[in-house]
């Protein structure tokens, strides 16, 4: 990451502060003390607002030297995504103006600057990135440098950094168009990144899967020519470390809906359909970067779901990697067929817990919306602690139930399992009922349903509608797992 981070303990004041665009981050809507306050005043008088008003919306002024200033005030009783929302939308007006510098100044008792500070830096450097654009001409350009006024960090945003690194690589692989990101092209990228960071890499192409008999993961992936889809096992082994965890990631390059293929209103878009496994390779990086004791197995699904004279169908029964024979009810439900057979490597390497990533169903989004995604797992306290991760990180979590009777709705008379059901219903509890059959050694296990991981006008901390939303509630689960 290329942002200078220069930190300066002394208070911003109006002559010792150089720059166009400014960030003024206030504890206490009572402060009196704090520069512009005179054109503050003014310009709320004009709106008919209190200073309050803060709390709820920034507002931001142009001085008459030119200089553009966003306020806004942080309540010490806003939770991590409420803060992060409300410097999103300060912030907002001095991104669009693309600075070389930006300047943030904290004001409040130290415990609330700390917080403060962190989260304007970390919403400040989401929004800075250069994220993939075709356009023939691109005014977007990177902040140079954030200066930082009313309070030194000693560990210079380090969790802040790493976590920003790992989520603009999550949303730079997610927003590539899907001629520029095949399974293919996919997997070399991959292995550019395990070289570069140092990580084991290992694939499983088509041949070996199906040499092996993956038949749930194989018979997604015939569909589509070339086949070059893969499983694609990436390892950060440190000297020292406490846990195991396998983090797999459903990367659907393309999601055509196979032979039941989908309108174009809901096929639009679907070159995201590999978010998570974007997601885990973000997790990754930013587990990377900041030296986590923890040994990462990375387990990515490559693949398309294309329609064609190879591709599968409805009624055909397939065997999986673990022997369970699956009836295919829908074409469109591959998510859960290449995570399954996965989820049977991953687990077979009996690591402390699992945790997988993906956009998988649309009963979710229906459960949700697009501002919470949801979890689901075999074990009930990882639930409870996921859902803290995602109010600690300010990536909110709702956690959905897993009660086995769920799983006779998949029932299947000729098969061992349905893949799913064709009246719909509760269709994100059914996918984590069916993906359970695939863990071996009854493995503690996390499913992450991606909801949320595009929303109009952004979303928490991030600007972009592709927002990268799993990164930095992933970075706490693993925190959280550690402390254990």
């Amino acid at each position: 990451m290329t942002i200078q981070i220069v930190q300066k303990r002394s208070v911003a004041t109006e002559k010792n502060i150089k720059g166009t665009h400014f960030l003024y981050v206030l504890s206490d809507a009572t402060l009196k003390t704090f520069p512009f306050i005179t054109e503050l005043d003014r310009k709320l008088k004009r709106a008919h607002k209190k200073m309050s008003s803060l709390t709820r919306e920034p507002v931001t002024i142009e001085v008459q030297d030119g200089r553009l200033l966003s306020f806004v005030v942080l309540d010490k009783k806003n939770n991590t995504f409420q803060r992060h929302t409300l410097i999103r939308k300060a912030l907002k007006p001095l991104i669009a103006e693309n600075p070389e510098v930006l300047n943030i100044a904290v004001f409040g008792d130290e415990d609330s600057k700390e917080i403060n500070a962190r989260a304007a830096v970390y919403v400040a450097l989401m929004n800075s990135q250069r994220l993939p654009s075709y356009k023939k001409e691109s005014t977007k350009k990177n902040i140079r440098s954030i200066e930082l006024f009313g309070i030194e960090i000693k560990d210079k945003f380090k969790d802040e950094m790493a976590i920003v690194a790992g989520n603009t690589l999550t949303r730079e692989l997610t927003m590539l168009p899907p001629n520029e990101l095949t399974p293919s092209i996919y997997r070399i990228k991959i292995k550019s990144l395990a070289k570069s960071h140092g990580w084991k890499f290992e694939e499983f192409d088509m041949a070996k899967l199906k040499k092996m008999g993956a038949g749930a993961f194989v018979a997604v992936g015939q569909g589509s020519e070339p086949q070059d889809a893969a499983i694609v096992h990436l390892t950060y082994k440190p000297k020292q470390y406490k846990k195991n965890i396998a983090v797999i990631g459903k990367g659907i390059c393309f999601d055509t809906g196979g032979h039941n293929l989908k309108p174009a209103r809901y096929m639009y878009g679907m070159h995201e359909d590999m978010n998570g496994s974007a997601v885990s390779l973000g997790i990754l990086l930013a587990t990377t970067l900041l030296k986590l004791p923890v040994q990462i197995d990375c387990w990515l699904a490559i693949s398309q779901n294309h329609i064609g004279p190879k591709a599968y169908k409805q009624n055909d029964v397939v065997k999986s990697l673990n022997g369970t024979s699956i009836e295919i009810i829908h074409t469109d439900a591959e998510g859960r067929m290449v995570l399954a057979d996965t989820l049977t490597i991953a687990s077979r390497l009996k690591p402390d817990m699992m945790m997988d990533f993906a956009t998988l169903t649309g009963s979710m989004a229906t459960a949700l919306g697009d501002r919470y995604s949801g979890v689901i797992s075999n074990r009930p306290e990882l639930s409870c602690l996921a859902v803290g991760a995602g109010s600690d990180s300010g990536e909110r979590i709702a956690a959905f139930p897993f009660d086995e009777d769920y799983e006779e709705d998949l029932d299947s008379g000729i098969a061992d399992i349905k893949q799913c059901t064709l009246e719909g219903g509760p269709d994100h509890i059914h996918a984590a009922r069916f993906l359970n059959r695939f863990i071996e050694n009854n493995i503690p296990w996390l499913h992450t349903d991606l909801s949320s991981s595009n929303r109009k006008g952004g979303l928490g901390a991030a600007l972009s509608e592709v927002n990268g939303f799993g990164v930095g509630f992933g970075i706490q689960v693993l925190k959280k797992v550690l402390q254990k």
